[in-house]
C-alpha cells in the first residue's frame, strides 16, 4: 500500500494571526479514498454515529465548532493532554519557526491541549478508525506569525512565495519522516494559491531527483519524481480537502491549531483592550480590531510589522 501525505494550510487570507501549514501521513488501506474508509469515518453530511468524523476542515468547524476539530485531530495524535509547545515540537530543540512563534506576545505555550475533550477517551473510541490503515500519523506543521511573514513578504516580494516556501520544507521533513518501505510515496495538496505550475518549487524539494511535471492545469497540476529510492509523485488540485482523508486531516490539523492560535491572539488583546470583540483576523473585521488595538500597539511599543500582516 503506497503513503499518501496530505498537504494543506489555513490562514493564508488574514491579516491577523500566524499562516498554519500541515502535513499528515498515512498508509491508507487498498482503494485510498473515503469509500475505503467509510466503516471507520464518517463525513460532515452524514449523520451522527461512533465513526471517526474527518473531512474539509470548514464543514467539521461548521457542523461542530472546535469540539469537533479536536475529535479528529486528537484521534491520531495521541492518548495524552499535553502543553501546546510539546504538541507543536518534542523536545528541547525548538525549530526556528518555534522560536520566532515563542517571540509572540500572544502565545501561550503552556497551554494545555485538548480543550473540550478527553483525549484518552476519544483515543479509544477512534481505535476502529486506526486499525483500518495499515500505519497512521506521521506528520510536521509550520506557524508563521506576522513578524516572519512579513520578512518573508519582504525578502521574496510575495504572499504566494510564503506558501512555496512551507511547502518545501513539509515535502523534506515527510520525506525523511515516513518510512522508506519500498512502496510508493505519494503527496496530494491543496492547489496553493491558485498556481498551476510547480515544477521549480519542487526541485527545491527534491534536490536528489528531478521532477517531471505529468500534467499542469487548472484541474490538476501533477509531477513525479525520478532518480529516487522510491517513486514519488505529487498532485496538486482545487478543494483537494474534500477528495482525499489525508489533506482533510491535514486540513483539520491547519484550522485546529489557527483556532487556538486566534483564540490566545484574542485572549491577549482582550487583556490591553476592555471590551474588544474577538477576530478571526479576516479583512474588513482585521481593520476594525487593528484600529481598535493600536493605541495599546504603541503603549506596547509593538510596530505595524510585528501585529499586521501585509498581504
Amino acid at each position: 500500500m503506497p503513503w499518501v501525505v496530505g498537504i494543506d494550510e489555513a490562514g493564508y487570507g488574514p491579516n491577523l494571526g500566524p499562516l498554519v501549514q500541515a502535513a499528515v501521513a498515512l498508509k491508507l488501506p487498498a482503494g485510498g479514498g473515503w469509500d475505503s474508509l467509510a466503516r471507520v469515518v464518517r463525513r460532515a453530511h452524514e449523520r451522527a454515529d461512533a465513526r471517526t468524523l474527518i473531512d474539509d476542515s470548514k464543514k467539521v468547524y461548521t457542523k461542530g465548532g472546535l469540539e469537533a476539530l479536536e475529535r479528529g485531530v486528537w484521534a491520531i495524535v495521541g492518548a495524552d493532554p499535553r502543553p501546546l509547545r510539546e504538541f507543536l515540537w518534542s523536545g528541547d530543540e525548538v525549530p526556528p519557526w518555534g522560536a520566532e512563534l515563542l517571540a509572540e506576545a500572544w502565545f501561550d505555550g503552556d497551554e494545555v491541549l485538548p480543550l473540550h475533550i478527553d483525549p484518552a477517551a476519544e483515543w479509544e473510541a477512534s481505535e476502529p478508525f486506526r486499525a483500518a490503515l495499515d500505519q497512521c500519523w506521521t506528520g510536521d506543521y509550520r506557524l508563521v506569525p506576522a513578524p516572519r511573514f512579513n520578512r518573508m513578504v519582504d525578502e521574496y516580494g510575495s504572499k504566494g512565495t510564503v506558501l512555496g516556501r512551507g511547502l518545501i520544507e513539509l515535502v523534506g521533513a515527510l520525506m525523511v519522516a515516513v518510512p522508506d518501505d519500498g512502496e510508493p510515496l505519494a503527496f496530494a495538496c491543496d492547489k496553493q494559491g491558485g498556481r498551476n505550475f510547480y515544477a521549480p518549487l519542487l526541485q527545491e524539494a527534491f534536490p536528489e531527483g528531478w521532477v517531471l511535471a505529468e500534467r499542469e492545469s487548472a484541474d490538476e497540476s501533477r509531477y513525479r519524481v525520478e532518480g529516487l529510492s522510491r517513486d514519488v509523485s505529487i498532485t496538486f488540485r482545487p478543494r483537494a480537502d474534500g477528495d482525499s482523508p489525508p489533506v482533510a486531516l491535514a486540513s483539520m490539523l491547519c484550522k485546529y491549531l489557527r483556532e487556538i492560535s486566534m483564540r490566545q491572539f484574542n485572549r491577549y488583546w482582550a487583556r490591553h483592550v476592555a471590551g474588544i470583540v474577538p477576530t478571526a483576523g479576516y479583512p474588513l473585521d482585521a481593520n476594525r480590531f487593528y484600529a481598535e488595538i493600536s493605541p495599546a500597539m504603541a503603549r506596547l511599543g509593538l510596530s505595524a510589522d510585528q501585529v499586521w500582516r501585509k498581504k
